[in-house]
């Protein structure tokens, strides 16, 4: 059923991690399986055992031929302040995999159980951040953004006690890697040089293989150019999509550029800048505005770890890295103007292009639009001046929007396109359906109360398909209802 596992983090000294065995549940039962995800894996589901044997091996029952499970180490800096052990808590790393594009995929358990680096916890994961996180991330691969995957969800037929107790799960993720910006603290912290260079070796020979062939002098400082333009680019879309992260820590920033630890995360529906949901966010550090300057932040502390392989000289390395970081701003700025603009149905580079999607963005603001809907709306817009009622509709107060159709109208006229291409080319970028927050948690609900899963695999069905209007289905695109509003998300731990 499985592929062959390639096995080469556990390669690496056995201080990047730790070897132990998931703990087998009592009743695991497979709720959902990305076959197409699988696919592109290289699994043979010919071979495929049925559900009762899979959930077995998405369970941590029974270990796939060549696997080597283990708990990567890693540190973190988690709402600023520095922790200097963290590592995979509640997650086995079962190894890495082949897939049919030729690249290595880690494939690990997240769930499975209490490990070296629990920290006293139970290592386990409630079902219902499971299923959140494969929902979400699988809509964000949908969407085209940079993502972990979800192979296969399992509930395990116990439950997990957090404040109450819930009925446990147990995700199967999919990443390009589970290296960290706090991987590389983790060896900083502790003063291990060497530990540091086979790290960033690694990482160079998995995401980056042609720095490999730069000077060492050149090589980790561009190891972080690379970590810094794929970070600046992925939080540009984020932004494009109201994607907020919700706990945008160290130990959550891949060094691969995907979205990666889908813990209390949510889209935005109402347009403002300081919108939080995550219950641990007490000051709005992760706030959907403050994403881009926390990436340079995290950016930054990235460096710091890799000053000693940047220049030997710690003042040089300083003065290389700071002024690397400083250019973080520009880069954002670009990539979200790069977004902006296709959302917009622009091709063509106008100086102005930044203050129009500006003032777009004060005028949903003040009107208490809707993010989503203000921007598919707009597509019709672009026919036609005879569109603009439902799109004036989104708005508690409409006249700056009103103010600024006909600047957008006029810098229109600058594309070499038909109005309808311009319109169909705006469709393709922005998406009808998102995963609504309160579509989620009726999701959640109805698996956990009712053991009802349709909602799950339905709302799934329809996230495939971000683009695409999908007749009958247009309850999936519209805001919360007041009574329907989600305030709060919660983490899994």
């Amino acid at each position: 059923m499985f592929p062959q596992f390639s096995l080469q983090y556990s390669r690496l000294p056995e201080r990047f991690y730790q070897h132990f065995e998931p703990a087998p549940v009592k009743r695991p039962r497979l709720i959902a399986f990305n076959r197409g995800l699988a696919e592109q894996l290289g699994f043979d589901l010919s071979a495929y055992p049925g559900d009762d044997k899979a959930a077995e091996y998405f369970a941590g029952n029974l270990i796939p031929p060549g696997a080597e499970p283990l708990a990567q180490a890693y540190a973190g800096h988690q709402f600023g302040g520095f922790v200097p052990q963290l590592g995979d808590g509640r997650a086995v790393l079962l190894g890495e995999v082949l897939d049919r594009n030729g690249c290595l995929r880690d494939i690990q358990l997240k769930g499975a159980g209490r490990t070296p680096f629990s920290r006293g916890g139970d290592g386990r994961a409630p079902l219902g951040p499971v299923l959140r996180e494969y929902v979400v991330s699988e809509a964000m691969h949908a969407l085209g953004i940079p993502t972990t995957r979800a192979l296969a969800a399992v509930s395990t037929g116990e439950h997990v006690y957090r404040e109450i107790p819930m009925p446990g799960g147990i995700l199967t993720r999919v990443a390009a890697s589970h290296i960290r910006v706090g991987t590389f603290e983790y060896f900083a912290a502790r003063g291990d040089l060497e530990g540091l260079k086979r790290l960033a070796d690694h990482v160079i020979a998995r995401h980056y293989p042609s720095l490999a062939s730069l000077a060492d002098d050149q090589r980790y400082l561009a190891l972080v150019e690379n970590v810094q333009l794929q970070q600046a680019r992925l939080i540009a879309r984020w932004m494009g999509v109201g994607f907020i992260h919700g706990v945008m820590n160290t130990d959550n920033t891949s060094t691969a550029g995907e979205t990666i630890d889908y813990g209390p995360c949510a889209f935005m529906e109402k347009y403002d800048p300081r919108t939080v949901f995550s219950s641990i966010d007490q000051n709005g550090r992760y706030a959907y505005g403050n994403q881009p300057a926390i990436g340079q932040w995290n950016i930054a502390r990235f460096a710091e770890t890799l000053l000693p392989l940047i220049d030997s000289d710690q003042h040089r390395a300083i003065e290389r890295a700071t002024e690397l970081i400083q250019r973080f701003p520009a880069l954002y700025r670009a990539e979200w103007l790069a977004v902006m603009r296709a959302k917009l149905g622009l091709c063509r580079d106008d100086k102005e292009d930044f203050a129009l999607a500006e003032a777009l963005l004060a005028a949903m603001h003040s009107g208490r639009a809707d993010f989503t809907l203000t921007f598919r709306r707009l597509c019709d817009c672009a026919e036609s001046p005879a569109h603009d009622e439902p799109l004036l509709a989104l708005f508690e107060q409409a006249q700056a929007v009103e103010a600024w159709l006909p600047r957008w109208r006029e810098r229109l006229t600058e594309e070499p396109a038909s109005a309808a291409e311009v319109a169909d080319r705006m469709r393709r970028t922005n998406p009808f359906y998102i995963p609504r927050n309160h579509l989620v948690e009726h999701m959640i609900e109805a698996a956990i109360e009712r053991d009802d899963y349709l909602p799950l695999h339905r709302l799934n069905e329809v996230l495939a398909r971000p683009f695409d209007e999908q007749p009958g289905r247009e309850r999936y695109a519209q805001p919360a209802t007041p009574q329907e509003q989600v305030y709060r998300t919660f983490c899994g731990t």
